[in-house]
């Protein structure tokens, strides 16, 4: 392959891999996915943070007192030992909202402490979580008396990689922080994944956000982290907010009055701005009750959250849109109710692929041949791949699952055919082998 590892991220074992130029991506990943010795592999995707900047001042911050803060805040504002970790595109260090609110944090796009914001979105997502509050200057925060661990995982156009965001859990976790957020929609990284189960092991709670391009995830649900969508004032699932099986919470986005990099104030939109309010009321919870597993975070924030939608869990909304004065009451013990009914397992049974032509041993000839296979799965094939000799060489993303393959310019003689089928919760398995001839 002509590839090197050139990094690990400590504490999960996750190698980053750096390809030859010009290699095939998509060849690679395909050949590392084989190797008997590879858990998981993807691509180190670049992400755009989830923004959808809207007028600059909204009126009051209408978000507090929906989720309920101001009676949560009786019990706590939050505990100046409880960290909140801002994975993001770094943070305005002067900002007269959030200068006071810091501790340590790192560089993990240059390598170094230096966590200035460098896009304006991290100081934005900050403020949500922790700007200063009740001190007769700017805006107010679901947590005001809870630290902020800036982290900065971002280029300066404000994308990052999966591999920096897993550093940066991992870092987090190591230096204390019990809640972390990721305003990028990344729930489906195995490696983001791995480095929140890490953070989880430490005690703490990871939010991400659902996205902003209004799509449907048939992803299973993420048990390590906690994805976000974004309500209105009214209520109502935001129109661009994405959706899916891996929704956990609902929290309000549009429209949040916020910190701006620079020193200013502003509105923001976005799922962005809904995870690190639902970091905020996990650490109003373990701030309440620090004895409390990450798990058992997790789970009141679910229990307590005020059902929207269809009754129960649903696609849109999670368990519900998030109340702070709920969750701490439940984690303080003074309420208590039964628990939602758990969600459904997850799926693990991978689906059944068999290619039904060409026959084995078969003669194949002409320019094209039209590979069929027989599919099935509990929930549901979402995609089939078709190998020649060990090289992926067609896809099919619907039924009947046809895939073609190219065969005139294949050498004359044996070639085996296999199929690998994919379900929507992420299962694969292999068909058998088949032998044609050219």
């Amino acid at each position: 392959m002509n590839a090197h590892i050139s990094g690990e991220i400590p504490g999960i074992g996750v190698k980053i891999v750096q390809l030859p130029p010009h290699a095939s991506e998509t060849a690679q990943l395909s050949a590392f996915r084989k190797r008997a010795e590879v858990e998981f592999a993807e691509l180190d995707w670049l992400y755009p943070p989830d923004v959808t900047p809207n007028d600059p001042i909204y009126g009051q911050a209408w978000h507090l007192p929906k989720i309920a803060a101001p009676s949560a805040w009786d019990a706590t504002t939050g505990m100046s030992d409880i960290i909140v970790a801002i994975l993001d595109t770094g943070c305005d260090p002067t900002h007269p909202d959030l200068a006071n609110k810091y501790v340590a944090g790192w560089n993990f796009y240059d390598n170094n402490a230096d966590t200035h914001d460098v896009y304006g979105h991290g100081t934005a997502v900050a403020g949500t979580v922790g700007a200063a509050t009740n001190n007769a200057l700017g805006v107010a925060a679901v947590a005001w008396n809870c630290p902020i661990m800036p982290i900065r995982i971002s280029a300066v156009n404000g994308t990052a990689s999966t591999s920096a965001m897993a550093n940066g859990l991992v870092w987090a976790a190591d230096h204390g922080a019990r809640a972390a957020n990721i305003s990028y929609k990344v729930s489906t990284s195995s490696t983001v994944t791995s480095a929140a189960q890490y953070l989880q092991n430490h005690g703490g709670v990871v939010t991400i956000s659902a996205g902003n391009d209004g799509t449907f995830s048939s992803t299973a649900d993420n048990p390590y982290v906690l994805t976000v969508s974004a309500t209105d004032s009214a209520d109502a699932l935001a129109s661009w907010s994405s959706t899916g099986n891996n929704i956990d919470l609902a929290a309000p986005g549009v429209s949040i009055r916020t910190t701006n990099d620079g020193g200013t104030y502003g509105s923001w939109s976005g799922t962005s701005f809904s995870a690190p309010i639902v970091a905020g009321v996990a650490a109003l919870v373990i701030s309440a009750n620090p004895a409390l597993s990450a798990g058992q975070v997790q789970d009141i924030l679910k229990q307590s959250a005020d059902d929207r939608g269809a009754a129960g869990w649903d696609q849109q909304f999670g368990w519900g849109r998030v109340n702070a004065a709920n969750a701490v009451s439940l984690a303080l013990g003074s309420s208590g109710g039964s628990p939602p009914p758990p969600p459904p397992p997850p799926d693990t049974e991978a689906p059944s692929v068999q290619i039904v032509s060409p026959a084995e041993g078969a003669t194949v000839s002409g320019v094209n041949i039209n590979v069929t296979v027989n599919v099935s799965d509990k929930v549901g094939v979402v995609r089939v791949d078709l190998y020649v000799d060990g090289q992926l060489k067609a896809s099919a993303t619907s039924a009947p699952f046809m895939t073609k393959w190219s065969i005139r310019k294949a050498a004359a003689g044996a070639h085996t055919l296999e199929c690998r089928a994919y379900d929507a919760a992420g299962n694969n398995a292999w068909s058998g082998p088949r032998t044609v001839y050219k």
